[in-house]
């Protein structure tokens, strides 16, 4: 009965120690594997066997990008002020071989190494410099420390200054600066509304100056093609009043010849034309000799009548 129990026991403590060697890797996940102390292999994603009391997982490796926040470090500029930057850093593990024995401590080496980098950029640039050129910065970071890291088989990805953060004394200046730059910036913008509404209000009376000069223009104009309009119907009346009156006088004398009148009566129609043209106004008329002829045989006439009536 002793027997059976150690038998079982010892199977029991076989299965647990085959089954303890039994392992599955997560996906953006990687096991180093060292044999007797020296390194064996590097499992991937999936299932994996060990040798039991030989192999043992040395180190689990995270390959997805991760990020690190260090502190703020002080820098000095070229100009001999001190600020404190902090940075942010995007990187990921490409070698899990090289980052498990490349260096001791990768995270601290890679914050040594951003503090030491970013102090050298800095001082290559003055205050003004610093605080504009975040992005040649950054750049300039990346590119070393991605050089730096490539024996520890990291990636770095992005590199980002996080906060500047100039002196007390810097920054009560800046914001000094800047209220008055506000403050000159609104002088301008009110100066130039107001320069802008000047230019308006005189353009404005400019054209309603134009346009009254030019509506002065069409009235004269339209004025003077009234009055033009009116002489011409006025000399068109006249001219058809005297039409119409020689057509009269010609229309008369023709109707007397027609009638058969002779000399005489012709002669007396003229005579009564120049009466009609005295019209008691003349006060002195010459008649021809024909007319005062006839004009004498005329009053003969009515003498001779007058004395048979008698």
């Amino acid at each position: 009965m002793g027997g059976v129990v150690l038998v079982l026991i010892i199977l029991i403590i076989a299965a647990w120690i085959l089954i303890s060697n039994f392992r599955v890797v997560p996906q953006a996940h990687a096991y180093i594997i060292e044999r007797l102390g020296a390194y064996q292999c590097t499992w991937s994603v999936g299932f994996h066997v060990k040798a039991p009391f030989f192999d043992k997982i040395a180190r689990k490796v995270l390959l997805k990008e991760q990020v690190v926040d260090f502190a703020p470090q002080p820098v000095i500029t070229k100009d001999n002020v001190t600020m404190r930057i902090d940075t942010v850093v995007f990187y990921q593990i490409t070698d899990p071989k090289l980052y498990a024995y490349g260096v001791e401590n990768p995270l601290m080496a890679i914050e040594n190494l951003t503090a030491t980098t970013l102090r050298n950029i800095i001082g290559e640039l003055e205050l003004d410099q610093t605080l504009t050129s975040r992005e040649t910065i950054n750049t300039k970071m990346r590119a070393s420390l991605d050089e730096a890291t490539d024996p520890w088989g990291i990636k770095v990805n992005r590199v980002e200054l996080k906060n500047i953060i100039p002196p007390a004394e810097i920054q009560n200046a800046m914001e000094k600066q800047m209220k008055a730059e506000r403050e000159r910036r609104e002088a301008v913008t009110r100066a130039e509304g107001e320069k802008k509404a000047s230019v308006t209000v005189a353009e404005g009376k400019k054209e309603a100056a134009i346009l009254e000069a030019e509506a002065e223009k069409q009235s004269a104009i339209l004025k003077a093609e009234a009055q033009k309009e009116k002489m011409i119907r006025e000399a068109e009346g006249e001219a058809e009043a005297i039409l119409k009156v020689q057509q009269a006088k010609a229309d008369g004398i023709r109707m007397l010849k027609e009638a058969g009148a002779d000399t005489a009566v012709l002669q007396m129609k003229s005579l009564e034309a120049f009466e009609k043209a005295a019209d008691g106004k003349a006060t002195k008329i010459i008649i021809p000799s024909e007319i005062q002829g006839i004009a004498g045989l005329s009053t003969s006439i009515k003498e001779v009548l007058k004395d048979s009536t008698n």
